[in-house]
């Protein structure tokens, strides 16, 4: 097991990088791909429930994963952003020491943390980040979108956008809806939702999954008939007390999301 904690030197995000060690026994040259985590928390917290315990599961089913906790309220855009940027500058340079898979890094996020994932997607080649280093070192190979916050417009999550752009969500919504700003060298993308989600309508992942093919660029949305938001593995592991968050047909995903990795990336 490899096990670092590091504060990344440019942007002072904090990276934890959960990996599995090679073995003489079994594989020395294996390398693996990686999943680097942005929780929710609508830009004003990072939930638990959404970090630690998704490396691990990432980690069981053959992932290297880093947990990024990226600067939230009062700091506003584009700092998250930088920050995930050079996580994955840095774990991409780290490469085969750290036994990446370096052409195969998946930025995931959940919810808020959906939307920071999905805004490097589109903003990884812009001029707010070019000072931190060659843009396609930090471009992501893949998205998993997880009930993302993508939209400002219509079905907006009202607090995460103005969380993250220090602005009224009327003011913030034509430079945060990130469904306006996909292209063609948008990554790939892994997204689901729950129909039932009321908190962050699932018309966000609809929005961005549209967006997606229209510009042609290959995707798997699932969308679950139950379940409300913020589900995270919906398995016992990340349940809240009182049972929330438990829903059978829902813990399948991080398989699917596996079978994708394997088969598209």
């Amino acid at each position: 097991m490899i096990y670092k904690k590091i504060t990344l030197p440019k942007s002072s995000g904090q990276l934890t990088f959960y990996g599995l060690d090679n073995s003489a026994e079994i594989d020395n040259q294996r390398i693996r791909p990686l999943i680097i985590i942005c929780p929710g928390g609508g830009y004003a917290y990072l939930s638990d429930r959404e970090a630690e315990p998704v490396a691990i599961k990432m980690l069981s089913l053959g992932f290297q994963t880093a947990v990024l906790q990226y600067s939230i309220k009062p700091e506003i855009f584009p700092t998250s952003l930088r920050q995930l940027a050079e996580a994955v500058m840095f774990l991409r340079e780290k490469g085969s020491a750290w036994h990446i898979d370096s052409q195969k890094i998946v930025v995931a996020g959940f919810s808020a943390g959906g939307h920071l994932a999905a805004s490097l997607g589109v903003f990884w080649q812009e001029k707010i980040l070019a000072d931190m280093g060659e843009a396609k070192l930090m471009r992501p190979d893949g998205l998993l979108l997880a009930y993302p916050v993508i939209t400002a417009h219509e079905f907006a999550h009202r607090e995460s956008i103005e969380n993250v752009s220090g602005k009224s969500l009327e003011s913030a919504e034509n430079q945060f809806s990130l469904e306006d700003f996909v292209t063609s060298s948008t990554p790939k993308s892994f997204i689901w939702h729950t129909i039932e989600d009321d908190l962050v309508p699932p018309e966000n992942s609809l929005l961005f999954a549209q967006a997606l093919q229209k510009v042609k660029v290959p995707y798997e949305l699932h969308l679950f008939p139950r379940g409300g938001h913020g589900l995270s593995l919906a398995s016992q592991e990340t349940q809240i007390n009182g049972g929330y968050g438990l829903v059978d047909e829902v813990s399948i995903w991080p398989e699917l999301f596996a079978r994708w990795v394997e088969n598209n990336l």
